[in-house]
């Protein structure tokens, strides 16, 4: 008992089914982060007039912000900070099924606010999540631990996955960007936005190419040791795999991927694939 209460101020009442999940050892709990389907409200919302979260300094979750905690097995390490945080990758979003129960920080989760879940940030941080597909972006408080699900990088609220527009295909592209709460913030943009985004107000300016989304299998200091895993993925007959050389802390590193991928359904299908072969842990990569 004393681990399920430990779990219970990691995950909150939001993440209930993982905790169920840890102690029966569910069979029905693998596969996506919730073992019941979620839904949105049961008529559709406005949520136009919701402001964005106003980023404000406060001190850490009294709940939430362990150094770790563990989920289904995987081990995730709580930042320290998170100044400087960026990254890309696929947003999911969570609504009715969990709305009024507690989430990771303590707080009642409330699927019209402007908040998410993440799995290693501090409880509280302030993020603007941009959808890479549509330039839209909002500014949310992370509150809550999650998403379990492989490849997902932030849970986001029902009002803010509205207003990014993910809301009828479930997931999309973002990119997620922590806020300075000293600092002034940029407007938002949630009205309908234009699929390529100019890079400066210059006639000349080349518009924004649409993101790929690649799953990234393997990192080696060595290209004959990613030489031997893109034979080992020739041998599955895996289309389209690279070998990326680059740098990583300034040492060489060839990276091995697959795509650029048509959808994150592709994605999930291809990591599922590639653990059954036992090649474990493949991460989305948005280029």
């Amino acid at each position: 008992m004393a681990d399920n209460k430990a779990m219970w101020k990691i995950n909150g009442l939001a993440k209930i089914v993982s905790v169920v999940c840890l102690a029966s050892g569910l069979a029905a709990c693998g596969g996506n982060s919730y073992t019941y389907r979620d839904s949105g409200p049961s008529r559709p919302v406005d949520v136009s007039h919701i402001p964005d979260a106003s980023p404000r300094a406060e001190p850490k979750s009294r709940y939430g912000n362990p150094s770790s905690y563990v989920v289904r097995g995987q081990r995730y390490y709580v930042k320290d900070t998170a100044r400087g945080y960026v990254a890309k990758g696929i947003a999911s979003w969570y609504g009715n099924k969990f709305h009024g129960r507690r989430t990771s920080s303590g707080e009642r989760y409330d699927m019209y606010a402007m908040t998410a879940a993440h799995k290693t940030l501090p409880l509280p941080t302030y993020v603007r999540v941009t959808n890479l597909n549509n330039g839209r972006s909002v500014v949310v408080k992370v509150n809550d631990r999650g998403p379990f699900h492989d490849n997902r990088l932030i849970d986001l609220s029902y009002s803010a996955a509205s207003k990014l527009g993910i809301l009828a295909r479930g997931t999309g592209l973002v990119e997620v960007r922590a806020i300075d709460p000293r600092r002034p913030q940029p407007a938002s943009r949630t009205a309908q936005a234009p699929a390529a985004v100019k890079t400066s107000a210059s006639p000349s300016a080349q518009p924004l190419s649409a993101p790929e989304m690649y799953l990234q299998v393997g990192a080696f200091a060595s290209r004959y040791n990613a030489e031997r895993l893109k034979t080992r993925l020739d041998d599955i007959k895996l289309p389209g795999i690279l070998i990326l050389p680059g740098y990583a802390n300034q040492q060489p590193v060839f990276r091995v991927r697959i795509g650029p991928l048509a959808s994150v359904e592709e994605a999930d299908r291809m990591a599922s694939l590639l653990t059954r072969y036992g090649i474990s842990s493949p991460h989305v990569v948005i280029d």
